[in-house]
């Protein structure tokens, strides 16, 4: 069999450590959101949200703080600790961040950190469903693989 190898023990460090790396930069941009909902603070202005449903950066810091932040850090410690659900956690988890900069491009317009984070998202949810599937069975694989 060719390809990536699965690795056991490897696989849930990289995941917590990729789930760590978000949720350090989400708390303290989710703090800052909550503390100043004008978004001076972090370089933003209100009236970057004209088209979308927020009238300052309260809601969307809460949601940053604690979901992508605080929850990518427990994710991180499940995936640390191997716990058996660490894969769903990650699942959920990029979903939400894929889903986190999709709105975001779509209301605010691009910028090279959202092309940074929709790829972490990425990585996250298909690391997810590798840690949760295991090893793939070599039965199940396409011929030539």
């Amino acid at each position: 069999m060719s390809g990536i190898k699965y690795d056991k023990k490897r696989l849930p460090i990289g995941l917590g450590i990729l789930q760590i790396f978000i949720g350090i930069g989400a708390v303290p941009a989710g703090i800052a959101m909550i503390t100043d909902p004008s978004g001076r603070s972090l370089g933003m202005f209100v009236e970057m949200l004209k088209e979308s449903p927020f009238s300052d950066f309260l809601v969307p810091g809460i949601c940053l703080l604690a979901i992508n932040g605080i929850g990518s850090l427990l994710g991180g410690l499940a995936s640390f600790q191997r716990s058996r659900n660490a894969g769903k956690i990650a699942i959920g988890l990029g979903i939400f961040l894929v889903l986190w900069i999709t709105v975001q491009v779509y209301w605010l317009g691009i910028h090279w950190l959202h092309t940074l984070y929709f790829s972490l998202g990425i990585a996250e949810l298909g690391l997810g469903f590798i840690l949760r599937k295991g090893p793939a069975n070599k039965s199940s694989l396409p011929p030539g693989i």
